[in-house]
């Protein structure tokens, strides 16, 4: 067989080249971008009392919740662009993942967003309490996972996810943005069957940030705490506490939150309330040993302080209260110190010491014990903890 003439070779490699170039060019003019980005948190923690023992171990996802990332975004035209977002949690003191074991345990969502319009996505996303007021709370500051809410019991340390959710946020206006969320329960025949919605919006005016949410949880046994691969569908999710471990019977759930915060120079003071409440108690009757009916509901109230001492060094301190009410009645008091060093924009180490105290009957029945977010309950109604570490952005 004849090759072909090598002017033949030529023209076919001027077509490719024509085509890649004119590909590439209308690639740049769509501003097309996938961003890979994350980050590795890892400390040793010190506690004096784990199941009733002194335990040193290393914890990861302290201050920022470890991960790695993928961003997408695609321009439309118009002021219309695509986005997606796929995220992963992973532990940096076992290689495994966090989540449940989920990929993109974090977050998996894609949509539309336009400057004029909003955004709107599909997928695994936050609700409007993680969006709105978990940046006001201590332990997303500085005060680290252990500094959370105990138990978590209002998801201001985002523990809990929504999936299959549509999520519309609308643009900012003069410093008010609002969002809306609903996450489909996807069983046959019962729309409202393990559904999850919620409202909130943020405000941000000069020195001052404020924050509110509404979360309504259907089933929040499968629905909010049984949102991982790995959860089980007959039995119960929330075992991780006990204090919300004996309401895992809830026919619903419901979390209101207000914070704010205000910087004075150097120093930012805030504040936040929530109220949680586990309604119809009793509507799984296997998981209801106790034989609870009714409500179980929590107030918390936190107060917090940041000082920048100096651009690189911060301080910070925080109190928190929570009174539960209802079927029982138990209080957690916990006191929060901690200095952060920034090293560079992408590292910094920290230092954080905290102190727990429990008084009253907890949801097993029994005389509650302090448990500190991350670590095991004490034997005691008291624990303290104290962690360093590092973090790290790429």
């Amino acid at each position: 067989m004849r090759k072909p003439p090598l002017r033949a070779h030529a023209t076919t490699l001027a077509a490719l080249v024509a085509v890649a170039a004119a590909t590439l060019s209308g690639a740049a003019h769509a501003q097309s971008s996938v961003t890979l980005y994350g980050t590795i948190d890892t400390a040793l923690v010190y506690a004096n009392n784990a199941g009733g023992k002194h335990q040193v171990e290393m914890n990861s996802s302290n201050v920022l919740g470890n991960r790695w990332g993928l961003r997408g975004y695609e321009d439309l035209g118009n002021g219309l662009g695509a986005l997606f977002l796929l995220e992963n949690g992973y532990s940096s003191s076992t290689g495994g993942f966090q989540q449940g074991g989920d990929l993109f345990g974090r977050q998996a969502y894609m949509g539309l967003t336009s400057k004029q319009a909003g955004t709107l996505t599909l997928g695994r996303q936050y609700d409007a309490v993680v969006d709105f007021v978990t940046p006001l709370i201590a332990g997303a500051q500085w005060a680290t996972y252990l500094g959370g809410h105990p138990g978590d019991l209002d998801n201001t340390n985002n523990d809990y996810r929504s999936n299959s959710s549509v999520k519309y946020t609308t643009p900012t206006w003069n410093g008010l943005r609002v969002s809306g969320l609903y996450s489909f329960g996807g069983v046959a025949g019962q729309f409202s069957r393990n559904a999850i919605w919620s409202l909130g919006a943020g405000y941000t005016h000069g020195p001052l940030t404020l924050g509110a949410a509404y979360v309504h949880v259907e089933d929040p046994n499968f629905s909010y705490f049984g949102n991982n691969a790995t959860s089980s569908a007959t039995a119960s999710n929330m075992a991780a506490s006990r204090v919300y471990s004996g309401y895992a019977s809830a026919g619903s759930e419901q979390i209101v939150a207000l914070g704010g915060n205000y910087r004075l120079g150097a120093v930012t003071l805030g504040a936040v309330y929530t109220n949680t409440q586990f309604r119809d108690l009793g509507a799984f009757a296997s998981l209801n040993p106790r034989g609870y009916s009714g409500a179980a509901k929590f107030h918390n109230a936190e107060l917090n302080l940041r000082y920048l001492v100096t651009p690189s060094l911060l301080l910070g301190a925080a109190y928190d209260y929570t009174h539960g009410y209802g079927v029982n009645r138990v209080n957690y008091q916990q006191g929060d110190l901690g200095a952060t060093y920034i090293l560079s924009k992408r590292t910094q180490v920290y230092l954080v010491g905290l102190y727990q105290h429990a008084s009253g009957t907890d949801s097993s029945g029994q005389a509650a014990v302090a448990n500190l977010n991350g670590l095991s309950a004490s034997s005691t109604p008291n624990q303290l903890a104290v962690l360093t570490g590092i973090t790290h952005k790429f």
